[in-house]
């Protein structure tokens, strides 16, 4: 795994907390894989089980743009895990909540079943009806109601994850960041927008990840549309 690590020493955690043990749904910690410094000047090539693991990420918080994953997923050809999605974010720390923020299509119940599943899994769904403009396609945007959750929930967690490429989320990371939170971007190296690295406390490439966060080839999710529901 790539992951860029711009923690300084002085910038810690608001406080230590005792952690309770982790949640079923929680991996193993990630090993085996390359920490670089944002300073190419200054590379640790140390596994990042070294640096991680030595942190306090006390409790977690993640915060996932369900489109941006969607377009990346597409990208590097697979098809998401979100069980061992999470389990990879939450990296045997304190998960507090695990946010997952999509358009929605009210009349299409395959996404109907799949958001169910998902709220089934562990996942905080917040959605959006899905409009069409002028172009006369169908899109949607949530960095408003990812930064406010980001901003508002901070008292209540120690490190945030955000599954994002977007560059408008900056700000709201800069905010948190300021709060004494630790903030730990997700997405795609080629596709991220620079600013965004520049005020996260680490990056990490999905495209380093995704052996370990794509579905296996010979399962499927089950996923009940309203109409045969038990709710």
């Amino acid at each position: 795994m790539i992951i860029t690590n711009f923690s300084k020493q002085t910038n810690e955690f608001k406080e230590t907390k005792v952690l309770k043990a982790k949640p079923h749904w929680q991996g193993q910690n990630l090993s085996d894989t390359v920490v670089k410094s944002k300073d190419t000047k200054m590379q640790d090539t140390a596994p990042d089980s070294l640096i991680i693991n030595s942190l306090n990420r006390g409790r977690v918080a993640i915060f996932i743009d369900g489109l941006s994953l969607f377009h990346t997923a597409l990208q590097l050809g697979i098809e998401i895990d979100y069980v061992k999605l999470l389990c990879r974010l939450t990296n045997g720390s304190r998960l507090l909540r695990a946010f997952f923020y999509t358009g929605v299509d009210i009349n299409n119940e395959k996404q109907q079943g799949f958001l169910l599943w998902m709220r089934r899994n562990g996942y905080r769904v917040v959605t959006k009806e899905l409009i069409v403009p002028a172009e006369n396609f169908k899109k949607s945007n949530l960095n408003v109601e990812i930064a406010v959750d980001m901003i508002t929930l901070a008292p209540y967690y120690d490190t945030a994850v955000l599954v994002s490429g977007d560059g408008d989320l900056a700000y709201a990371v800069n905010a948190v960041s300021r709060m004494g939170v630790r903030v730990e971007v997700v997405s795609l190296q080629t596709t991220i927008s620079e600013s965004l690295i520049d005020v996260a406390d680490c990056f990490i490439d999905l495209d380093s990840i995704k052996a370990h966060i794509q579905k296996d080839s010979n399962l499927g999710y089950s996923y009940r549309t309203p109409s045969n529901s038990n709710l």
